[in-house]
Order: C-alpha cells, then structure tokens, then sequence
C-alpha cells in the first residue's frame, strides 16, 4: 500500500486520460480491498487518498461507510480525516449521514476543541433538517460557551440550522444578541452574520434587534476609529469584512424605521468619509497590475449606475484606460466610458471615444460604434453636430455599424432642414473621397437623389460649398454602382438616386435614361426590376415622372405602424392623397404622399426610402 504523497506523485505524472484512469482504477480496487479488512491501521490514509480521487471528479460513493467509522474513532488523526470525508463524500440525501447524528452530538461535547470545531463544521456543512432538529440545543449551549473558538464556529453553524429550519431561529435569538458584547472579531463576525439571517426570516425578530442598533454603531465606530492593529488591518482598514457586514445588518435595521436610521446616519457619515471606496476604486486604476484594473473597473461600473457624479471624478483615469494594450481592460474602460457620457461632458467625452474608434481593435468596433450612437442620440448638443458626429463614425467604421444606422440618420437628416445643403455637400465630399464604407455611401446617394439641386446650386451657409457640375455628381454615382465594393443594396440606392436626378437637372437626363437602361437586364433582379420600371417612367408614364420622383416626405420614426424588421429605421409619414372629381387629372401630391409596403426584397431600407419603390404597382 502507498502512501497518498506517493499516489499523488504517480497521479499527475500520468501523460494520458487513459493512463491517468487506469492509475486510479487500480489504487480504487486496492482502496476497497483495505475497507473489507476488519483490522486496517491505514484507513485514514485509504480514505484520504480516496477523498483525492474524488476531488479529480472520479466515483468515491464506497467510501462513505469508512467516512462514518473513522468519525466514531476516538483517535483525533482519523477523526479528523472521517470529518473531511463527510463534509466531501455525505450530503443530507445519503441514509450514511444519518448514522453519524450521534458521533457529531457526542463529539460536541467532547473536552478538546478541536474535535467540538471538527463536529460543527460538519453539521454547517451537510446537516440534514432531522440533523438540525436533533442537535439544535447543543449549537445553543454552544454559543454560550467560554471559548471564543467554539462560539464563532458554533455561531455559523446555528446559520446553516436557522437556513434549514427557520422556525428553530427563536431559540438562537438570546444567545445572538449577547454575543454581541464579544471582543473577539471572529465571534463578531459570526454573530452578526447571525443576526442578519434572523432578521431577515422573521419580521418579530427584526423588531427585536432593532434594540441592538446603538450596540453596533459603537462597534462600527470602534472599527472606523481604531489605529493601526496588525491582526486585523487590510491595507490600512480595520477589519473590512467585518465592517461590510455590519453595514448590511444596518440597513436590514434601518429599513422604514426613522428611530433606527437616525441612530446610524452619524455614523454612517464618517465611514462614507473615511472609506470613499470609489476613490480607492480609482487610485487602483492606477495600478500597474493589469487584473486589478479590470477588477476596479468592474466594480465602478456597478456603481455609476447609483453615483454617477462620484465616478465622474475619475473620468480622466479611465479614459486613460482606452488605450491600455490588454483587450479586457480596453473593454471595460469603453464600456464604463460610455457610462460616463451626460449632456455636461458630451463633447469632450465624444472627442475620446471617437479618437479611440478611429484605433480600437476590430472586435470592439461595433460596440464602440453603437455606444457613439445612443450616446449622441440621447445627448446632442444641436442636429449639426449629431450629424456629424454620426458621419464621422460611419467614415471610420461603416462596416460595423448595424443595420438600422442607416434610415436613422436619414430621418434625423430629413428632420433638419435648415441643414440639407450643408449635409449633401459634406456627403459628397465623403463620397468620391471613400466609397468602401457601405453605409456611409447608402447614406451620402440618398441625399443626393434627395437633395442633388442644393449641391448642384453650391449655395451653403455652414461650409465652404463645392463647385459642382452635373456630370460630377453623375460619375460619382456611376462609380458606386460599377464598383466590386459595392453591395447590391447599396447599388439600389445608387440607381434610385440617379433616377431621382433625372428632376433635379436639366442637362444631362439622356445620360441618366442611358445609366439605368443598363441595369434593366442586370443579373441583380431586384435592380433588374427597379431599371425596369424607371425605363417605364421614362417613357410611359413621363408625365408622372416629377410627381413621383418628389423629395420625401419627413420620416415619422413614432409611428405605431411601423415593424421593426429588417428596415430598423422609421416608417414615413403617411398622408391621405386627395380626393378627385370625375375626370379631373393625377396632381403631383397624389403619388408623392401614397406609401407603399410592397418591396419585398433582401434590403427592407429600399422601400422605406425611397416613394420610387411603389413603382411595382406597374405591371410592364
């Protein structure tokens, strides 16, 4: 038989899964072969080695019975082990645990203790609601004991009974509330934790302790004040734990009661005042130690979600984060920064976090990208800078943006109309500059198509306007829809807009009839259709052409009817067209204010877009 150091050392010394289970298969079969002896003077070893076996995940039900022999011994070496073992091996679901009811009851009253600690961390760890019942006086006769030892355990254990037997929490309510009175941290710590567990079972007992509020404010004042005590300082505060505890229980007390509250609101005040975790907090963030960092982030964003202005005094700090190399850290700082976003620091916080897209790694774009979004949605200073803001997000990372970017900033462009001379103009800059990034180019043609005559007339108030000519904006269209780049939807916008052109100039409308003629036999269907019937506006239906290429009505993103699907942004403004007497001819407000619903094609934005798109009540 080998000693378990030896096992061990053969155990993870094994190479293979496979050799590693024949390993233990064979120590298990000579394991069991030990238990049949009646005369074993290596059980406790047998079953320590087993308890091993266990820990690596592997079947050690056979050893329960030894569990329940080695805890009747009355040698402490192998008491100690027939403890483990049961804490390991027994639950309240085995019958084996209720053979052991009597040793734990005996051994609770034994003269060492060391086997009374043994005893009730047993119980606190796998009593049965029968167990409890049974051994309840002993725990309370326990907790009125001598030895600080036996109380803070015996303290801990009477949680577990009152957990599986919560109408036994009466017979430790006198006992609790004397401890109260303890020196000892350990017996403190286990008394409150006590308390606590009681008072929050039973709202009678709850009034009891509402009577103990003055004993644990001079507790936690002793703790607040105390100088430096090596037992019991961490980092330069006295016993946190401790302190953390007792605050919980004061709130439990405080709970609509104004007497208990104004005993503790002094109180409370000088810890806020000693402690302010959120500046420690802070200075971790300050810490060379990568995992301290993240973890201090972690925990500030748990907190800005009720101080908000606490954390704001580290704001600088974290946005210092953004540019920490570890992809974690980098994470949390982007996610605790857009927290930190409010109308006051909209500007300067946008600054940093656009600086940090215009960097950040691929996997962190589309998040740093929506944050943007909902950020300056929710606290633009003016549409100008909205605008712009999004503009710049779509320059740097159009291609991780989600879907309903798009007809969201469409709508908010609709909406500005003081601005669509400033935003065509800047788009069409953006466009001949870059045509890689999707949604910008959707975006910068719509305008276009929309607003092509304000470009074209180069009369913009808000930035210095571009002179251009018809045939510029023409090529720049052509290029967007000859390109590899080019997704087929945003080839639709591209074509819708080129047709839409065909009422904003004047010169050069045979060149757009020759543009999308092209695409009538493309292998796209869904341009194919949409060539198809512009050709049909072209030459059918031309009268009609003005009147349904009119600019679009303002984009209502409220509306009740509008399904959130595939289009993401808002529905149009629907208006009923008017009325016609007998005979009398189509106006141009009656195909321009009729909404349509029937483009069923992979591109939802499509029909949202563009009133060209009710075409497909053509039949050609």
């Amino acid at each position: 038989m080998v000693c378990p150091e030896v096992m061990i050392r053969v155990i993870r010394s094994a190479r293979t899964q496979g050799e590693e289970r024949g390993v233990i298969q064979r120590e298990c079969a000579a394991i069991r072969a030990q238990f049949r002896q009646a005369d074993n003077g290596g059980r406790s070893h047998n079953l320590a080695k087993l308890l091993y076996v266990h820990m690596l995940g592997y079947p050690a039900h056979f050893g329960q019975m030894e569990c329940v022999r080695l805890i009747a011994s009355p040698r402490y070496s192998e008491k100690r082990v027939g403890y483990l073992g049961a804490m390991m091996l027994l639950d309240e679901k085995q019958d084996a645990s209720l053979l052991i009811t009597n040793s734990i009851k005996n051994d609770l009253s034994h003269s060492s203790q060391y086997v009374q600690s043994l005893a009730l961390c047993t119980l606190a760890c796998m009593g049965s609601a029968e167990m409890c019942r049974d051994l309840a006086p002993e725990i309370d006769r326990l907790l009125r004991a001598s030895n600080s030892y036996i109380k803070k355990k015996a303290a801990l254990c009477a949680v577990h009974i009152v957990r599986k037997v919560p109408e036994l929490g009466e017979l430790f309510t006198p006992a609790a509330r004397s401890l109260l009175s303890e020196k000892n941290h350990g017996v403190l710590h286990g008394a409150v934790v006590l308390i606590t567990e009681l008072c929050e079972r039973n709202p009678e007992t709850l009034e009891q302790f509402r009577k103990t509020v003055p004993d644990l404010v001079q507790i936690m004042k002793g703790l607040v004040t105390t100088g430096y005590s090596p037992e019991h300082n961490v980092a330069g505060i006295s016993d946190p734990f401790l302190q953390v505890r007792i605050l919980r229980l004061l709130r439990i007390l405080g709970r609509n009661n104004d007497a208990a509250s104004d005993a503790m609101n002094d109180l409370l005040a000088q810890v806020q005042t000693t402690v302010l975790a959120v500046n420690i907090l802070g200075r971790f963030l300050l810490n060379n130690d990568r995992n301290i960092r993240y973890i201090s982030m972690t925990s500030l964003q748990k907190i800005v979600v009720t101080d908000h202005n606490a954390v704001q005094r580290h704001r600088g700090t974290i946005v210092d984060c953004l540019k920490d190399p570890d992809a974690s850290v980098k994470r949390r700082a982007l996610e605790l920064s857009l927290a930190l976003v409010s109308a006051v620091n909209i500007r300067s916080m946008m600054k940093e976090l656009l600086l940090f897209l215009s960097s950040c790694p691929p996997e962190l774009k589309a998040q740093a990208a929506c944050g943007i979004f909902n950020a300056a949605e929710r606290y633009a200073p003016s549409q100008r800078w909205h605008i712009d803001t999004i503009l710049h997000v779509l320059t740097t990372a159009g291609g991780d943006v989600r879907d309903e970017t798009v007809p969201n900033l469409i709508q908010l462009i609709t909406t500005a109309s003081d601005l669509h001379c400033y935003t065509v103009h800047k788009l069409y800059r953006a466009l001949i500059t870059d045509i890689s990034q999707q949604s910008l180019v959707q975006v910068a043609c719509w305008c276009i198509g929309e607003y092509g005559d304000l470009l074209l007339r180069g009369e913009c108030d808000e930035i210095e306007p571009v002179q251009v000519s018809e045939d510029d904006v023409l090529d720049a269209l052509e290029t967007v829809l000859q390109s590899h780049m080019s997704s087929p939807a945003t080839r639709g916008f591209a074509l819708t807009a080129t047709m839409k052109l065909s009422t904003r100039i004047t010169d050069n409308v045979d060149r757009i009839r020759s543009i999308v003629s092209i695409y009538g036999s493309c292998i796209d269907v869904e341009l194919q259709q949409r060539a198809v019937e512009y050709n049909a506006l072209f030459k059918k239906y031309d009268h009609m052409r003005a009147a349904v290429l009119e600019r679009m009505p303002v984009i209502d993103k409220s509306s009740p009817d509008h399904s959130n699907g595939e289009s993401g942004g808002g529905a149009l403004k629907e208006v009923e067209p008017p009325k016609l007497k007998q005979g009398e001819a189509v106006t141009a407000q009656e195909p321009a204010n009729q909404v349509h619903d029937g483009d069923n094609s992979q591109d939802g934005h499509n029909t949202l877009m563009y009133s060209c798109d009710n075409l497909g009540c053509f039949h050609i």
